[in-house]
């Protein structure tokens, strides 16, 4: 799995529609302005879970996701 740096695109991967942000955000494309780390990994075993990437979509809103939620831009 590839990591995402500060100022790569990306689209939003929510695929599962019972999880409460795909409706809103599956499909979305934004630019990572910030990555953030957390002791989430600790929990899960996987470190992937341990940073969190702050996304600026093209609506102007800015949302924070995992790693399993973003996948490169297809623009």
């Amino acid at each position: 799995m590839s990591e995402f740096g500060q100022g790569d695109r990306v689209r939003i991967d929510i695929p599962d529609e019972t999880d409460p942000d795909n409706e809103q955000y599956h499909g979305q494309h934004g630019t990572v302005i910030e990555k953030i780390s957390d002791d989430a990994g600790n929990l899960t075993n996987d470190d992937c879970d341990s940073v969190i990437y702050r996304v600026e979509l093209a609506s102007g809103e800015t949302m924070d996701f995992r790693r399993r939620d973003i996948r490169p831009s297809l623009d």
